[in-house]
């Protein structure tokens, strides 16, 4: 009895010095903070919204606005992990957690709000389609029977799938793939956001914009999962502030106005 006695004071003095499980972060900023990074899902071959330059250095319009947001949650723009994303996995990265934001020239749609969450927008976009000059599209009922190029899940993508079944239409995973394909005569155009098929043909001049604006005109904001609405509120406040600070003229400045010059306002482009 008395080495029963004492294996239970024993056992109950372990136990009282046992050190507290530690406690877990109970939502998205505090593991943010606690991993001292922030990880933005970013495309990596869109210019001049997200791309790698000759160094492999993630640049671009949506890029210089993460790394402000960086800055103001971490206090270091430097701490920031860009995860590359394509148009067709962007909202899949969300939900599986592969990444704490995205901002990755997202479309603002009613499908995409049911599964993720979008902060406030700042860029304005409408869909285009760009074609050689030597056969120029400048109206969609040149598109019928025709082949059309388009990236997956991208809003070109849904627009023609649903209003446009007689335009057959070839999908790509990366923007590059559905570039080449156009070059290389798989299609003759290609509809994407009108920002970028508008850039890509001051790059390449063979090729014409002839349909500058089609659609609706659409907003493009970040987003982040599903009810995660500390995070969604943080990023709204901050938006705000990067706005009324100049950050996204700043932005504008040094990515888009090279491309497009004077040929685009930026009124028309930035959402204040």
């Amino acid at each position: 009895m008395k080495y029963l006695l004492s294996g239970l004071v024993v056992a109950l003095g372990l136990a009282g010095c046992s050190k507290p499980a530690e406690q877990q972060p109970t939502s998205t900023i505090e593991q943010i903070k606690k991993n001292d990074v922030v990880r933005i899902g970013v495309f990596t071959d869109k210019p001049p919204f997200g791309y790698l330059d000759e160094k492999g250095t993630n640049q671009g319009f949506d890029v210089e606005i993460a790394k402000q947001v960086a800055k103001d949650l971490l206090g270091d723009e430097k701490k920031v992990q860009f995860v590359s994303t394509e148009a067709a996995n962007r909202v899949e990265y969300l939900k599986s957690n592969k990444v704490d934001i995205i901002f990755a020239n997202l479309t603002v749609t009613p499908e995409r709000a049911q599964v993720v969450d979008f902060a406030s927008p700042y860029l304005k976009v409408s869909l285009g389609v760009v074609s050689p000059k030597t056969n120029l599209i400048t109206n969609l009922d040149q598109l019928k029977d025709k082949t059309l190029l388009v990236n997956k899940g991208t809003t070109a993508d849904s627009f023609f799938s649903k209003q446009h079944k007689e335009i057959k239409l070839q999908k790509y995973e990366q923007n590059t793939e559905t570039f080449d394909a156009l070059k290389d005569g798989r299609g003759v155009a290609l509809a994407h956001d009108n920002l970028l098929v508008l850039a890509w043909a001051k790059e390449n001049p063979n090729y014409q914009v002839g349909i500058t604006t089609l659609g609706q005109h659409d907003y493009i904001a970040p987003a982040v999962k599903k009810g995660d609405k500390e995070l969604l509120d943080w990023l709204n406040k901050d938006l705000d502030k990067l706005k009324k600070e100049g950050v996204m003229h700043q932005a504008y400045e040094k990515t888009l106005k090279p491309v497009y010059g004077n040929g685009i306002s930026e009124k028309d482009l930035l959402v204040e």
